[in-house]
């Protein structure tokens, strides 16, 4: 018999067969978006809180070219200790599974296979989107493409304000991806609460955005994505005026050390963690956890509906 390329852990496939709540939790950020060896304290944190909340998380990586949803300790330790793991997206997958590889889920592998693991409820820290510049470069996100094709819920602090924000509500208006703001009527800039963007919903309660789900289904439309954006506290953002100024250096020191493609994501949020004396990654780690903490009562609120 062939080997699965999908393994649930115990406790996730128990939730799924009796209908409790589960999250779907990313893992690039525990191996690829931390220090070490916070990075290992972060991803036990988040876990605790998912379950603090009702609902069972869900970890997803690759290890050893098999899909594994929901991680034990060893298998989480792995993860964020071994510095080899490769950050697989959605189009990665194949390859890594035909090759036995191992990898860090990001935004569209992780939902991609949540939602083949029969999980409704993904929560993250900021969304791919439209890079700046893209009438000459055409960079774009691959998770927007994705979230276009997959009816999950992603709870998000926004989209990474190194970003085009404007173009990527654009975006994922034109790919029919609906967003609702929760608790607010701007979109979140991930590092700060608001991105200066409006939002044309917003929900209250996260049995409101259960409703929304429901609706989505209801209607028989295409499988497209539920966003979520939930703003880091006011009093957790990174000072707006040191993220701008800070930002704007950014990008001039991109540009000027002549920094294209793949690598203009991790330059640009590098050299925020260091201008602005780790204040950024506190704030976005403020966020993940408020993101967290509300994916997992959405969860509940859907398997209670």
């Amino acid at each position: 018999m062939p080997t699965p390329l999908m393994v649930q852990s115990e406790e996730v496939r128990g939730a799924l067969a009796d209908r409790h709540p589960v999250l779907a939790l990313e893992s690039t950020i525990i191996a690829h978006g931390l220090p070490r060896p916070r990075n290992l304290r972060v991803a036990e944190d988040l876990e605790e809180i998912v379950r603090a909340h009702g609902a069972v998380p869900a970890t997803i990586a690759v290890l050893d070219g098999r899909v594994h949803v929901g991680l034990n300790k060893s298998q989480l330790e792995r993860i964020a200790d071994d510095p080899s793991l490769r950050k697989l997206g959605h189009r990665d997958l194949a390859p890594a599974l035909a090759a036995g590889a191992s990898g860090a889920t990001t935004v569209s592998g992780t939902a991609f296979l949540a939602r083949r693991a029969g999980i409704r409820v993904f929560a993250t820290g900021g969304l791919g989107g439209v890079h700046r510049e893209w009438t000459t470069t055409q960079d774009e996100s691959a998770d927007l493409g994705l979230l276009a094709r997959t009816r999950i819920t992603v709870v998000c602090a926004g989209v990474k304000s190194i970003l085009d924000v404007r173009a990527t509500l654009q975006r994922l208006e034109t790919l029919g991806v609906a967003v609702v703001g929760y608790r607010t009527d701007s979109f979140p800039g991930f590092y700060v609460s608001s991105s200066g963007e409006p939002v044309d919903w917003t929900v209250q309660e996260p049995g409101s955005v259960a409703s929304i789900m429901a609706a989505q289904d209801g209607l028989g439309e295409r499988e497209s994505a539920l966003i979520v954006a939930n703003p880091v506290p006011t009093h957790h953002q990174l000072d707006p005026a040191l993220h701008d100024r800070v930002l704007e250096d950014a990008l001039d020191a991109c540009a000027r050390e002549g920094v294209t493609g793949q690598g203009v994501t991790p330059f640009l949020l590098d050299y925020l963690v260091r201008h602005t004396a780790g204040a950024s990654l506190e704030a976005n780690l403020a966020a993940v956890r408020g993101n967290v903490r509300l994916g997992a009562q959405i969860a509940t609120a859907w398997s209670a509906a």
